[in-house]
């Protein structure tokens, strides 16, 4: 299955240079760092260290140089920390990338505002795609193989890779209608290379993936599909913020939030509301080079929430912090950070890149919040 993902969903040619930029402790790192291009005779790029800082946010340029990178696979959260650190490449442009062909981003939501960055700085076709732990490879993609377009419309994850059978329901295991956002789920059977159980725990793992939605594998995930079958995965289903009865998908917010030229980097979250049960907060992240004053600032981001979501969202609160807590991999901890603003008991999962984030958050609470 992974070899067979190297020609059809990547597009490579054995020989070429291929890296997927993660841990080997990840999925990822399993799958296509290690797996799947040594399977299909790729040179596979293995890399430690952060695409900014190591030494400068000109480092991914030069790995893709110095190798003759064919093609990246990186998720959004590193493409983000690049353009708040250099928001022009202008360290990452004096670095000739003539092999680079094509850049895949995965992991996280892909904000239309970063994919058009990439585009713009890489001049290559960047595909965002969706797959899970549970299913090794892509459940959704734009597969380069296949002859599939490579200027999808954008915030897609592309159609279904062959094999999976992806449908989207309401609570009520019904259909939804195109454009409604709904649960994800994969009608049964799995596409090969999928995970079999839970190791030592057959129970759970009919409990949790298989119970809620009978014939179908619950992703966890909530989006919707267009008429083109065009998949649009916008948050795990626990980050649909439910703000007086209507429910706001947190990836949607953060989508508008993003929008925004200051913006580098943002995390909504449900913050509790004696009113409205929920109403979002943004924890967001400015670029190095904004010198627009704090408050006109926050006052724009909410009003371009309210033109791209509308007031139904009730977004008025954001908190300007210098880092969001991330996973080594770029996912948001959303439960944990959930609690934190909401003053409840959380817990920091040993696979955070900077543990010392979460008290910079609840710091800047404090001091905001009040």
């Amino acid at each position: 299955m992974l070899n067979w993902t190297m020609s059809a969903v990547y597009g490579l040619q054995p020989k070429e240079v291929w890296w997927a930029a993660s841990d080997l402790g990840w999925v990822v790192g399993h799958s296509y760092i290690c797996y799947g291009p040594l399977l299909h005779g790729n040179t596979t790029v293995l890399y430690e260290g952060k695409p900014v800082g190591t030494p400068d946010a000109g480092a991914f340029f030069r790995v893709l140089a110095e190798h003759g990178v064919a093609a990246l696979f990186a998720a959004p959260t590193a493409i983000r920390a690049i353009r708040q650190q250099d928001p022009e490449a202008t360290l990452g442009k004096q670095y000739s990338l003539t092999k680079f062909r094509t850049l895949f981003v995965a992991g996280e939501r892909c904000d239309v505002d970063t994919l058009e960055w990439c585009k713009k700085i890489f001049k290559v076709p960047v595909l965002d795609h969706w797959w899970q732990t549970e299913t090794g490879s892509a459940i959704t993609a734009s597969c380069v193989g296949l002859g599939n377009s490579l200027t999808p419309p954008p915030g897609q994850t592309g159609r279904l890779v062959p094999g999976y059978n992806v449908m989207i329901l309401d609570d009520n295991k019904q259909p939804v209608k195109a454009n409604t956002l709904g649960n994800i789920v994969v009608k049964l059977p799995l596409a090969p290379g999928a995970f079999l159980g839970l190791w030592r725990n057959e129970a759970l793992y009919k409990e949790l993936y298989f119970e809620k939605f009978p014939g179908y594998y619950d992703t966890m995930d909530a989006g919707f599909m267009d008429e083109d079958g065009y998949v649009y995965v916008m948050s795990r289903v626990d980050d649909v913020i439910n703000v007086a009865g209507h429910r706001i998908s947190a990836g949607a917010i953060e989508e508008a939030v993003l929008s925004h030229k200051a913006v580098a980097d943002c995390a909504v979250v449900g913050h509790e509301d004696s009113l409205k049960g929920h109403v979002p907060l943004a924890l967001c992240v400015l670029r190095n080079d904004v010198n627009t004053e704090e408050e006109s600032l926050k006052e724009e981001i909410v009003q371009r929430v309210r033109e791209n979501i509308g007031p139904v969202a009730a977004f008025r609160k954001v908190l300007l912090v210098k880092q969001i807590p991330k996973t080594r991999s770029g996912k948001i901890p959303r439960s944990a950070l959930s609690s934190l603003v909401n003053g409840k008991p959380y817990q920091i999962s040993p696979t955070i890149e900077d543990p010392a984030a979460f008290q910079h958050v609840e710091d800047a609470l404090k001091k905001k919040l009040k």
